[in-house]
């Protein structure tokens, strides 16, 4: 009776698998400010340069945005960064009593 040796065996069973790794971006996500009618411009100016480090120049062309388009991109960042952005954002105008609002949307 004739049976696999050992090395037959081994050399059945021995398959080489060859992987291609790929290491993606994470997804970005775009911070957005939307219109309110009652937010004053310069507060939205401020809040842009200070939560967005926006040079005045920038800031005021977003807030233009805002006003006119009804929403302005304040920047795009990582999901964990972008969460934070809109969560301090979106107290600080309520601490401040103004109903300006903050989202994120995937890149």
């Amino acid at each position: 009776m004739s049976g696999p040796n050992a090395s037959d065996t081994l050399r059945d069973t021995d398959a080489t698998t060859t992987f291609k790794s790929k290491t993606q971006e994470p997804p970005s996500y775009k911070v957005v400010l939307l219109n309110d009618d009652f937010t004053p411009m310069d507060f939205v100016v401020d809040l842009i340069m200070t939560f967005f480090r926006q040079s005045l120049e920038d800031a005021t062309r977003i807030m233009l945005n805002v006003h006119y388009e009804g929403r302005g991109v304040c920047g795009i960042y990582p999901r964990e960064i972008a969460e934070t952005k809109v969560f301090e954002v979106n107290n600080h105008a309520h601490r401040s009593g103004h109903p300006l609002k903050c989202l994120m949307e995937q890149n």
